[in-house]
């Protein structure tokens, strides 16, 4: 039975001549221990977001940047190129083929500034460039370097709607290509190796799954192929019990379940795509987080969710993470009592402006609905919230809808609280021995986490304070 291994390169992971060696020799060292491997690529970090400047500045008819920014992306994968590329041929022709990409992208933004705006179509077809330059890149380093290897574009074979900026893949359709298009590849020992992020309609409009999502590409080619593993390389050890930036003395989990690495993705944790884990879920694969810097290091493994009712073996808070920049706003007033579809408004009001909510808090009196959004969206749901409620608040059944300052959600995760006594005692206790003041709370039904609002000036202190619940 041949055994297939599915490998992520995060942008860091790629993003320079020597990184690029690195994923190399982990590409060749994991060639000898599996039949059938196939990589996806990032872009290398930094360039997702110097196309997105391009396009979002010439939606405001401004390219005088364009030659700036033509110049770095030449210089950032020309130079790695030149590097590790011995080859001459086939070191200009995969310049040739980035060039080609670098022009289309000074296209792209000529035509957006004559249109005076950028479609989310146009968008994602810019977002794509990245991929498709690093995806060439790395296979021309892997031929180089006597791994046979070949680019293809995940846009050949992952079927999404038209979703633009956030697309939903097909599974059916793109398990069926996927199939088609690497086990042939695989069969005859190359190692396929292919673009994250990015997917095309039936009719073969690209489309990108949202930010972070090659993380969600391997997963979904994991699963189309019925993959042993999937391995996602990044920059760090693993999934960490908190922020190394906020606590240096935050240390790597060896292994943590779906359930909690699923909360969180959700609240913050940026190691992995959220959308990640239900293909690999589903499918019963693998899934290993490593670092490309240290690749001894055995990382993070991800174990399926106990079902028993016992008591979890381990710590019962495996991490303690942080979102910035939200703020809470509040529906509040007498008349709000017993009165039926309050909710249902409020968060039709809020789903109208594209907003998610990460936490909402009610109070069994009925007299007031508070919720957590994004800083930035906050007066475009204010103003929803306002024109939703216009009657009531105009006859004073609600007294007022309003936001706080920016604040952060600081939530505790581990499966052990559910059948541990005194979690949220402990957790409270050690905030107010601390002085941090609790704005809101939210406990899921789960009892996985516990999320908890904090004025923005206490998230670190917060985080600190809880990180000493793991570590003692």
């Amino acid at each position: 039975m041949q055994r297939t291994l599915v490998m992520k390169f995060g942008g860091t992971s790629v993003g320079s001549a020597n990184a690029l060696k690195s994923a190399i020799q982990i590409i060749r060292d994991a060639k000898k221990d599996w039949d059938r491997v196939v990589v996806v690529t990032s872009a290398m970090s930094g360039v997702t977001n110097l196309l997105l400047d391009s396009a979002a500045s010439a939606s405001h008819g401004q390219v005088d940047s364009l030659p700036q920014t033509e110049s770095t992306l030449r210089e950032k994968h020309f130079s790695a190129a030149d590097a590790l590329v011995k080859d001459e041929a086939q070191r200009e022709a995969v310049k040739a083929e980035i060039d080609t990409l670098i022009l289309s992208l000074v296209d792209l933004c000529k035509a957006i500034a004559v249109l005076g705006e950028a479609s989310p179509r146009a968008m994602d077809t810019v977002a794509s460039l990245g991929e498709r330059m690093s995806v060439r890149l790395l296979a021309a380093v892997a031929n180089d370097a006597g791994v046979k290897a070949q680019a293809i574009e995940s846009t050949q074979f992952v079927v999404t709607n038209a979703n633009f900026q956030n697309a939903h893949p097909n599974f059916k359709a793109t398990n069926e290509k996927t199939r088609a298009k690497l086990n042939p590849l695989m069969d005859e020992g190359i190692i396929p190796i292919t673009t994250g992020f990015i997917g095309a309609t039936p009719e073969g409009v690209i489309t990108t799954l949202g930010r972070g999502g090659s993380d969600y590409s391997a997963a979904i080619i994991g699963r189309s192929l019925h993959a042993d593993d999937v391995w996602i390389w990044t920059d760090v050890d693993g999934v960490m019990t908190t922020d190394p930036r906020i606590e240096p003395k935050a240390i790597t989990l060896p292994e943590i379940n779906y359930n909690e690495i699923a909360e969180l993705a959700y609240y913050g944790a940026k190691v992995l795509h959220p959308k990640t884990i239900r293909p690999v879920l589903d499918a019963g694969i693998g899934l290993r987080i490593c670092n490309t810097f240290n690749p001894s290091h055995p990382g993070t493994r991800l174990i399926p969710s106990p079902k028993t009712n016992g008591k979890v073996e381990g710590k019962v808070i495996k991490a303690v993470t942080a979102i910035r920049k939200q703020r809470l706003i509040t529906i509040e007033g007498r008349g709000m009592l017993g009165v039926p579809g309050v909710a249902a408004r409020a968060f039709g009001a809020v789903a109208s402006t594209g907003t998610s909510v990460p936490l909402i808090t009610q109070a069994s009196s009925e007299q007031s609905i508070c919720f957590a959004a994004p800083a930035e969206l906050a007066p475009t749901v204010l103003s929803a919230l306002e024109k939703t409620f216009a009657i009531e608040i105009a006859d004073q059944d609600i007294d007022r809808v309003w936001a706080t300052e920016d604040v952060s959600i600081v939530t505790v995760v581990g499966s052990g609280m559910r059948h541990t006594m005194g979690v949220a005692g402990s957790v409270f206790s050690q905030l107010g021995n601390n002085g941090v003041n609790v704005l809101a709370i939210a406990q899921g039904s789960s009892e996985v986490s516990i999320s908890l609002v904090v004025d923005a000036a206490d998230t670190e202190n917060a985080v600190k304070a809880l990180h000493e619940l793991i570590v003692n």
